[in-house]
Order: structure tokens, then C-alpha cells, then sequence
């Protein structure tokens, strides 16, 4: 093991925002890489594994690849091959399964044929084909027809589910939320119409495990990085010893300064595993409850692995609820509103008077990233970091 004076850069976290820092900073830029996870293994909420039945599960709920940005593409692909793999999302709605997005299918099977051939008709000389088409448009509408649509679209993909998920009323709901749900004019059923789409073929963790495979690069799991990270004014100490070198911090950001302006609001999940004797539980690989039960979503792993087993099939149930900071739980979604954002203000303003320390990802920043857009900020961060090292040296 080498000696903590041997590293020049350390990384807190091994999730997407730190290992792609961490390999960067490593190949690129020549650092003695030390990486902290407080967890025991790498690969952050996307990991995966297999479960007690052979099943191979997203352990922290599905994650889906998806991205138009071709960097981060391909920067990916030289850790992994991909399983070709379109996600499609079904809600299950007064006994019927719905395309979600709110799509042509499913207006046609939400609705009679006549009047669901009229609403086509009236979305596609409105609006064109191929558009995402928000609530707020369709409701600003000054046609009778669309309005109503808007309305139904809201009560029934919308509400319930969101009701659930963020523990609000819907009146108390952001009115910038509602404005973002679509309609999309087009018979294309997939979740996400992005360019790049698909599934670590070997699976997320052996992904991590290759960026992760670097000369440079020493990764310590089952550590809380507070009982080796100090901020003291402008000085990141290390296990006591002052650390000038750029330190990466990808956990939550109220932690590190022992939640000195209170702890920032979440939500966070529970998630309960069921394994069937059947070969499938269900027709996709996710299916909403919009309009019923207490969970959100069912998600069954076979449809999105690719994993061929006859016989038993495992599946993933979702419950919403706040996020409380015993020790057992995962903050997932940051709260955004006013509030919730200027208590953030205040630990972020606090980590910039220490220079060498940078925030980076979901808990650090206190908002929510897709996986390819957090692979694009620790990859900025990381040009910049490399930059700023060009330059010192001229």
C-alpha cells in the first residue's frame, strides 16, 4: 500500500463523478491518484451485481444509458462494450399499459378511435411531428380539445406519481415541474430517443472496475473519508498532513462541513427485491404506477440485462419517502426550491475559500445529473484541472 505523502491528488468517491475524474487525472495529467469510497465497492449507485439467486441486479435501483453526446460516448467505450438496449417505460394506468412519454400508442389506446384520430390530427397540424410537447403548451392552447388532453396527461401520468415521489400535494408542486412533462408526437416508444443508447455489456461495475485499472490510481473502499479529510480555512489536511494537491469531493457536500447550516434536504428510496418462479414478471423492463399503489415503479432486470434464465426472474419495487440521514439511508434527489438552494449557497460559498477543493456530482453540487451529464462535468473539471497544470508549468 503506498504511503498518503506518496499521492498528489485525491478523489472522494468512486461513482461515476470520481472514477472518471480519478482515470483522467491519472492518464492524462500523470497524478498519483488516491481514491476514498465510503462504501465497499466502487461503481456509486450504479453498481451492479448478482443477487443470492443468479439473478443480475442494479443493486440501487435501474440505471439506463443514454446520451447525444458523443464524447462522452466514446470516451465510455474504452471501458466497455455495449449490450444494444432500448429502454421503454409502460404505465400502468386503470388497467391498461401505457407508453410513457404520452405518446401516439398511447393516445390511441387511452382513447376511442375517433376522438383519439382527432387529437392526432389537431397535435399534428399544431405542433408537427417528431415534437415534445409540454403540459404548459398544450394547456396554453386555446382549443378545447387539446386542453382537455393536457388534463388527462396530468391526472393520469402525472400527479400520482409525483405525489409519490416527492411527498407533495400538487398544488404544491413547482409549477417548472408540471411545465416539463411531455407529450411526444410520434409512435417512437422508447423512454429516451438519444443518438447512444445501451447497457454496459459485462455490466456497470466491471466498467468502473476497468477506468478504475491504472497504475496511478490506489482505490481504498469501506472508508469514510471524514475520519481521514479535514478542512481547516483554506487547508485540505490528509489524515492530519496538509494535502496541496487537487482534492475531488463527490459526497455530500453538508457532511464535510459537519452540517454547519443544517442538512440539505432529499428524498431517498427504498427498494424492495422480489424474486418470481416465473421466466418474466413483467412486459418491460420498467412499468410505472401512475394512478395506483403505494410504490412507483417495478423494474425487472432480465429486460434491461439481457440475461437469459428460464424459471425465476428478479424484480425491483420503489417507495419514494424524505430522506431522514440515518445511517442506513441514500440521499438520491436533491429538494431544489429557494430554500433548499440557498442553504446549499451557503456550504458552496464555504468550499470555495479552500482553493485546491472542488465539488463535483450530484451530492456535492445538490442537483440532479444524469449519468452521461456527470461524466461531462468530471471530464470538464477535469480539462480544466489539467489546464491550469499546463499553465504552472510555463
Amino acid at each position: 500500500m503506498k504511503h498518503q505523502g506518496s499521492f498528489d491528488c485525491l478523489v472522494v468517491g468512486a461513482g461515476f463523478a470520481g472514477a472518471v475524474a480519478a482515470r483522467e487525472l491519472a492518464s492524462r495529467g500523470g497524478h498519483q491518484v488516491l481514491v476514498l469510497e465510503q462504501r465497499d465497492h466502487i461503481g456509486g449507485n450504479a453498481y451492479d451485481c448478482y443477487d443470492k439467486e443468479g439473478l443480475f441486479i442494479h443493486q440501487y435501483g435501474p440505471h439506463i444509458f443514454h446520451t447525444n453526446d458523443k464524447r462522452v460516448y466514446d470516451y465510455l467505450s474504452q471501458f466497455t462494450r455495449w449490450r444494444n438496449y432500448q429502454h421503454k417505460v409502460v404505465g400502468a394506468i386503470h388497467g391498461q399499459l401505457l407508453p410513457i412519454p404520452f405518446n401516439f400508442h398511447s393516445l390511441h389506446a387511452a382513447f376511442p378511435p375517433a376522438q383519439a384520430a382527432l387529437l392526432e390530427q389537431k397535435l399534428m397540424d399544431t405542433y408537427g411531428a417528431g415534437r415534445k410537447v409540454t403540459i404548459l403548451e398544450l394547456r396554453r392552447n386555446p382549443d378545447a380539445d387539446l386542453k382537455a388532453l393536457a388534463e388527462y396527461v396530468y391526472q393520469n401520468v402525472f400527479v400520482y406519481y409525483t405525489q409519490k415521489q416527492w411527498g407533495t400535494a400538487p398544488d404544491e408542486i413547482d409549477p417548472s415541474v408540471t411545465a416539463r412533462v411531455p407529450a411526444l408526437l410520434s409512435r417512437d416508444d422508447r423512454y429516451f430517443q438519444d443518438m447512444y443508447q445501451g447497457m454496459p455489456e459485462a455490466g456497470y461495475t466491471k466498467l468502473f472496475e476497468a477506468m478504475l485499472d491504472h497504475p496511478n490510481i490506489t482505490v481504498e473502499t469501506g472508508i469514510d473519508a471524514k475520519t481521514r479529510l479535514q478542512i481547516q480555512g483554506e487547508t485540505v489536511l490528509l489524515d492530519g498532513v496538509p494535502f496541496p494537491g487537487p482534492v475531488i469531493y463527490t459526497g455530500a457536500v453538508d457532511a464535510l462541513f459537519d452540517h454547519a447550516f443544517g442538512q440539505l434536504p432529499y428524498r431517498t428510496l427504498d427498494f424492495v427485491f422480489e424474486t418470481h418462479p416465473q421466466t418474466f414478471y413483467q412486459t418491460h423492463g420498467t412499468v410505472n404506477y401512475t394512478v395506483s399503489e403505494p410504490y412507483t415503479r417495478i423494474t425487472e432486470f432480465k429486460h434491461l440485462t439481457g440475461q437469459v434464465l428460464e424459471g425465476k426472474t428478479t424484480i425491483v419495487k420503489e417507495y419514494s419517502r424524505a430522506y431522514t440521514g440515518q445511517n442506513a439511508e441514500i440521499p438520491y434527489y436533491a429538494i431544489l426550491n429557494p430554500q433548499n438552494l440557498e442553504q446549499y449557497e451557503q456550504y458552496r460559498a464555504l468550499a470555495a475559500k479552500t482553493p485546491n477543493l472542488h465539488l463535483l456530482g450530484r451530492l456535492a453540487e445538490y442537483r440532479y445529473y444524469n449519468m452521461d451529464a456527470i461524466v461531462a462535468q468530471a471530464l470538464s473539471l477535469s480539462d480544466r484541472l489539467l489546464k491550469e497544470q499546463e499553465n504552472k508549468k510555463i
